[in-house]
């Protein structure tokens, strides 16, 4: 029978605390119970959830867990943390039973008849797309996880359920391989964390985050968890002096209020030292406090209490009460300076603004038992949810809707206006071109500019919380510009820009597609499509789901592909072609090092060879062997000038690439760009940020015309790897070009054919 990705082993802990790495003892019947009347009320029939444990209980008999403890341990632990968020009977029912139809054969109208369509519409929300046969793991994980937001646009508590299904999935993962557990704690990282997030489901966000965390960066994870621990007492003391000062003054000002320290998690602080470049000595809001109060005008009255205690810090002041989060979080936040100098963060809210921050869309369904009206805004809190089903619509794959999802949804918010003064949310970094989609397709085709606060702005200006945004149109569409692909911040901007190209003359975009693959082959050092064969294209389109060559090439000059992708597939053909030679998934030793086993040599590898410094061959490019005298086989590129011009033709021999282990070649990259200060350090960073070596640089100055031209030799491993970094390359400011430059290649005084 098969078995879920729940079969592991208990890692971090289920608790509320935020020490992740302690544990929590085998949760029985009683204690899911036993929370639920206390929610619920001790008269509340349980009847429900108790048959659907014993119908789970008896379903998972005989399988076990990699901790070996029963199956059924799953998902009563499951259950439990439903309950921890104050669900209803239905929810909880099917958190009990959401692996019976994945893992032991039950059918959906079997267990509808058993409990009834509301149970099990929920527990097939929830269930994994197991029994289809995909093409590969990451397909499989993408239409997974768009049935679970579909499912979640028909009712929000599937994706509730599986947030906790998870939650127990990922801190219980000791027991699997290490890519397994990183492959799990990574996807709850970009999915489920930022989609409790994105719910306001606090409680659930830290522990999803705190776990992952633990598998993804252990040595990171114990390094933080051992300075919280040291400096706890200080911090403890701190926060309890803190709490006395402010309920002293509330008192006497005659407000009744509930303070509390706020615990710093792990994840949180390692994340805020990434962003800052602190160390964690100077994180200023590793000392928090919250107060609850009960009324909004309380709020700002405690605010003036808390400055007029201590002393706030300049651009630490946020008020999310009167901006509300795209998830619903209401708050004051603001620093001080407290008594003892420290720095201390203070949160202000009311206890309704505290539960929803806690449990975000699950507080409302806490009293859907009683029969209530939830709140009569809760639709449109969840217009987001709307708007990504209405793109899933428009997307050709799963995998695609994915990263719209990650990208335009779980990145962090922008709150910006309309002149009207509506509130528009749009992720960090989006600028007047998201903007413009946002608001309608047809405004953002017909876009020539923008106002940001009264002031004309570019398109690529970056927007900032508050901003009152303005779009200048025409009167008709004149359609957006290609460039605009590169502009717009957002998946759904530039669907829609793409969508505009593809309705344009086919004819021009498979011209232009096959203009941008010219370019990108000729920038990596190739001579251009007339090294490909058509049949080799044909593969490439098969492999892409485009019917027919003539499609891909349209595809790319739409922008719907992207030629570094053709380029990396062309290069994973299994079967060398003469004329492209296929690009083995290897890289090789820097120049001058010996190379047995990277390059065969008439078919034969273990020779000494060595790769030509003249210029400088990498996987992909069609090679030659120069026998030199006493130093093995020198390896070239077939049009390099000495080889050309060589006079012992009887020298030069026959050699292909062959299979070896991780190395690297010296490529050397050219980058023409305006002159300004800082352009050095910005190449060098992108280079670091691809995790590659710099072994040799060069920078020429053009005074007269103020360009720059920066020689730089990087150890590439493969021509996939040559494209992004030239990509990237491109988009740093000023940057005219990015390519490589087999010319210049550090041509040695003797040249490398006669050593």
């Amino acid at each position: 029978m098969p078995m879920s990705e729940d079969n592991v082993v208990r890692g971090p802990s289920l608790t509320l605390e935020p020490d992740a790495g302690s544990r929590r003892s085998l949760s029985c019947l009683e204690d899911l119970l036993g929370t639920m009347r206390s929610y619920l009320g001790p008269s509340k029939d349980l009847g429900i959830v108790e048959r659907a444990y014993h119908f789970a209980e008896q379903r998972h008999e005989g399988q076990l867990r990699g901790s070996g403890e029963p199956y059924i341990q799953h998902p009563l632990e499951t259950a439990l943390v439903l309950a921890e968020l104050h669900l209803d009977r239905a929810t909880i029912a099917a958190g009990l039973l959401h692996d019976v139809i994945e893992d032991t054969g039950i059918t959906f109208e079997a267990l509808r008849a058993e409990f009834g369509n509301e149970v099990a519409q929920l527990v097939n929300g929830v269930t994994k797309l197991s029994r289809v046969h995909w093409n590969s793991l990451e397909e499989q994980q993408a239409e997974n996880l768009r049935k679970m937001f579909l499912a979640m646009a028909e009712d929000i508590r599937v994706v509730l359920i599986k947030l906790c299904d998870r939650l127990h999935n990922v801190s219980t993962l000791d027991g699997k391989p290490p890519e397994a557990r990183k492959r799990i704690a990574r996807e709850t990282l970009e999915i489920y964390a930022p989609l409790a997030h994105r719910l306001g489901i606090w409680q659930l966000k830290w522990r999803l985050e705190d776990a992952s965390f633990f598998h993804l960066e252990p040595e990171r994870y114990q390094e933080l968890k051992r300075l919280l621990n040291d400096t706890r007492r200080g911090r403890e003391n701190l926060v309890a002096t803190s709490v006395t000062a402010i309920l002293d003054q509330l008192g006497a000002a005659g407000i009744q209020a509930e303070a509390t320290g706020r615990p710093k998690h792990i994840f949180s602080i390692f994340r805020k030292m990434e962003k800052t470049g602190r160390s964690f000595d100077q994180l200023f809001d590793l000392l928090a406090l919250r107060v609850v109060v009960d009324t909004l005008p309380e709020c700002y009255a405690v605010l003036g209490i808390v400055h007029s205690l201590w002393t706030p810090i300049p651009g630490q002041f946020d008020d999310y009460i009167a901006m509300p989060k795209g998830n619903m979080y209401q708050s004051l936040h603001t620093a001080v300076v407290g008594s003892s100098g420290r720095f201390l963060e203070v949160q202000i809210r009311t206890h309704e603004m505290h539960r929803v921050a806690e449990h975000g869309i699950a507080a409302h369904w806490r009293y859907k038992d009683d029969d209530e009206q939830t709140d009569p805004k809760f639709e449109g809190k969840l217009a987001w949810l709307r708007q990504l089903m209405a793109w899933q619509q428009e997307l050709s794959s799963a995998q695609e809707f994915v990263e719209t999802v990650k990208m335009d949804i779980f990145r962090d918010q922008v709150f910006v206006l309309t002149p009207k003064g509506e509130v528009k949310d749009l992720p960090a970094r989006a600028n007047p071109l998201d903007f413009a989609y946002r608001i309608h397709t047809d405004v953002g085709h017909r876009c020539i500019g923008a106002r940001v606060n009264r002031k004309l702005v570019s398109l690529d200006h970056e927007l900032q919380n508050g901003d009152i945004v303005e779009i200048l149109t025409t009167k008709t569409s004149h359609g957006p510009s290609r460039d605009w692909l590169a502009i717009a911040q957002t998946a759904h901007a530039r669907e829609k820009i793409r969508q505009w190209f593809k309705l344009q003359q086919r004819a021009d975009n498979i011209v232009r597609g096959r203009e941008l693959l010219e370019k990108e082959l000729k920038r990596l050092g190739f001579d251009g499509l007339g090294l490909i064969t058509e049949t080799q294209l044909e593969t490439v389109a098969e492999a892409m789901s485009y019917p027919t060559v003539d499609g891909l090439m349209a595809a790319v000059g739409y922008g719907g592909a992207s030629p570094q992708s053709i380029v990396g597939r062309l290069g994973l053909r299994a079967v060398p072609v003469p004329e492209f030679p296929s690009l083995p998934d290897l890289t090789a030793p820097a120049a001058g090092a010996n190379t047995a086993g990277a390059v065969k040599v008439m078919g034969v590898g273990d020779l000494l060879t060595r790769m030509a410094t003249c210029c400088r061959p990498v996987p992909g490019d069609r090679i030659t062997g120069y026998i030199t005298r006493g130093r093995g086989v020198t390896i070239h590129r077939a049009d390099c000038r000495n080889v050309l011009a060589e006079d012992e033709p009887d020298r030069l021999i026959a050699v292909e690439w062959g299979r070896a282990g991780a190395q690297s070649y010296p490529v050397t990259v050219r980058v023409e760009a305006l002159d300004r200060p800082g352009l050095l350090r910005d190449v060098a960073s992108v280079v670091a940020e691809e995790k590659l070596n710099i072994i040799g640089s060069q920078v020429v100055v053009d005074g007269a015309e103020g360009v720059a031209t920066i020689h730089a030799t990087v150890e590439i491993g493969s021509l996939a790897q040559l494209s992004r970094l030239l990509l990237r390359l491109e988009t740093i400011r000023d940057v005219r070009a990015a390519y490589r430059d087999v010319r210049s290649g550090a041509v040695p005084a003797r040249p490398e054919r006669y050593n």
